[in-house]
């Protein structure tokens, strides 16, 4: 009898050391390791602190909190697909040398897309002068016919690995590193794209892009910018969005 509930003892020890602690599990938390290293969180899973509709003053209404994430959605009097003007920004302060990572997961069709270095600029929407980072449901979604611009592509420019996005209704997880003009996206663990800024091959993808016509692209893209989320008129959520300056 002893022998018997040691055992049971043992094995409930390392089911429980085995199971992730409640802290990893809370979303929108920094562990004391990331705090050490220098992340801070840009979104804290109540309220829209520091974030505000691009070239605006105030969170667009097609934003709210769901389930510790922040979620845009279809804007009233819109059909799917037709965003409502509510790209925000986090305007607390612009980056230039960083690693940002977040969550994210889109409804069925769902389409977005994470910026950087966004340059605001009056009544231009965020992808104007900016890089896009594509967000999408990469099997339902009508923009899925061009592999650059499946999810974690440098959109219209350099497609990601397909094979490493979960599907629709799952959450992602994406690194974007920008350190010096160079740049990785990370998606769910694994490297699917790698670029450099104001070079010579940069200015020929843009040359081979959609953004070869887009003035904010042939001025130039800013040096340093706002983070950005885009509206397309789909649901889609975002948490755990941190970032650490390098």
């Amino acid at each position: 009898m002893k022998k018997y509930i040691t055992l049971i003892l043992v094995c409930a020890l390392s089911l429980l050391t085995a199971l992730p602690s409640f802290s990893q599990k809370k979303p929108n938390k920094l562990t004391g390791k990331e705090k050490k290293a220098g992340w801070a969180l840009l979104f804290n899973g109540k309220d829209f602190t520091g974030w505000r509709q691009c070239n605006g003053t105030e969170m667009p209404k097609n934003w709210t909190i769901e389930d510790n994430a922040m979620k845009v959605y279809t804007g009233e009097g819109k059909n799917p697909g037709q965003g409502s003007g509510g790209d925000i920004i986090y305007a607390s302060r612009k980056f230039k040398n960083f690693e940002l990572s977040i969550d994210w997961k889109v409804s069925e069709m769902g389409n977005s897309g994470i910026f950087f270095n966004v340059r605001e600029v009056p009544e231009k929407p965020v992808y104007y002068a900016a890089p896009e980072v594509q967000v999408l449901d990469n099997v339902k979604a009508t923009d899925n016919k061009i592999d650059s611009h499946l999810a974690g592509s440098l959109y219209d420019m350099l497609p990601a690995d397909p094979a490493t996005v979960n599907p629709a209704g799952e959450w992602n997880n994406i690194i974007i590193k920008v350190l010096d003009g160079k740049v990785t996206h990370i998606q769910n663990g694994v490297k699917v794209v790698e670029y450099e800024l104001w070079t010579p091959k940069w200015d020929e993808m843009v040359a081979n892009s959609k953004f070869r016509s887009f003035p904010g692209f042939s001025e130039g893209i800013a040096r340093e910018g706002y983070i950005a989320l885009q509206d397309h008129g789909y649901a889609i959520w975002f948490r755990n969005i941190k970032i650490r300056e390098l």
